[in-house]
């Protein structure tokens, strides 16, 4: 994939993949201007359109206001590059408060921002097709297919919440995906990876997704409601207004998982390794977290709103 990258000069040594990576692929490339990330966009079978140069001028603003990200260098249909950043792994456990507050803080500066967007707001279809999923993964050998048959109804309650539930606005232009695995800490302050999803969205889902990320561990048995509020907090002192409490906190954060738990049965199911995006077993890994984890968020939403001011 070095054919196309003639502009980030000499390569010192050969490219090399870094794990991980639940959509795309990504590499290191050292040359002799620097190091840099090289993301190797799935565009096989992506849920969504990626708006390639409204999300890279989205990116060069961010970072000529200071938001702290890797620079983004340059971006085209299949690749982007960015300078690499060194940094250590967010775990997905609560953060601290005062990195929770600083994650409110630039999420502010983020919609502050005045960038031209040229597309509305980009809503995954909701799907159904859930018992006919259970279906062919029980006639496929799927590992998870017992426990997706036996919550079939559950999803389907999902679906129904996600299509139904009212967002208040207002709308605003932002990163979309603040997770643990999108972050790094430098120097104990965070950084903010994977921009390529960035586009406009009910600002209550991502304040809630975001809140709700970096306050909660791998299930939801150890969220730290200080943290959660914390990011809220740092967005109100960043100069943000805060919408109303309710259920749509926590609907783009549900409706998105509900469509990446089936986009990855959809890989598991056709049994093949793809040559773009998430390795097969990474697929089946995130299929039965999406299984599991779906129902048991969707069971929780009561407790969840909670923690809303």
């Amino acid at each position: 994939m070095t054919s196309g990258l003639e502009h980030l000069g000499v390569p010192v040594g050969p490219m090399v993949r870094v794990g991980g990576g639940y959509a795309n692929r990504l590499y290191r490339l050292d040359t002799e201007q620097g190091s840099f990330a090289v993301k190797e966009l799935n565009l096989a079978d992506r849920r969504v359109t990626y708006h390639v140069d409204d999300v890279f001028r989205f990116e060069r603003a961010a970072f000529a206001a200071g938001i702290p990200m890797p620079e983004p260098v340059s971006a085209d249909r299949g690749v982007l590059v960015h300078r690499w950043v060194e940094g250590e792994k967010v775990p997905e456990a609560p953060v601290s408060e005062a990195f929770a507050f600083e994650i409110g803080e630039i999420l502010a500066r983020i919609h502050a921002l005045d960038v031209e967007w040229t597309h509305g707001v980009a809503d995954e279809p909701t799907a159904w097709d859930w018992a006919e999923l259970a279906e062919r993964a029980r006639a496929t050998g799927q590992p998870w297919a017992d426990e997706l048959a036996s919550r079939v109804e559950t999803f389907l309650a999902i679906a129904r919440f996600v299509d139904g539930c009212e967002r208040p606005g207002p709308v605003v232009l932002t990163h979309k995906d603040i997770q643990p695995w999108n972050l790094l800490a430098r120097e104990g302050r965070p950084v903010l990876l994977d921009w390529e999803l960035s586009g406009l969205l009910d600002l209550s889902g991502e304040l809630g997704s975001t809140a709700l990320s970096v306050a909660k561990g791998p299930g939801l048995d150890s969220i730290e409601p200080a943290v959660f509020r914390a990011v809220l907090d740092g967005y109100v002192a960043g100069g943000g207004t805060l919408p109303p409490s309710g259920p749509s906190w926590f609907v783009f954060m549900i409706g998105g998982w509900l469509g990446h738990t089936r986009w990855n049965i959809l890989r598991c199911l056709a049994g093949v390794e793809a040559s773009t995006g998430p390795d097969l077993a990474l697929s089946q890994e995130s299929a039965l977290n999406g299984v599991r984890g779906l129902p048991a968020l969707f069971e929780r939403l009561p407790d969840l709103e909670t923690l809303l001011p």
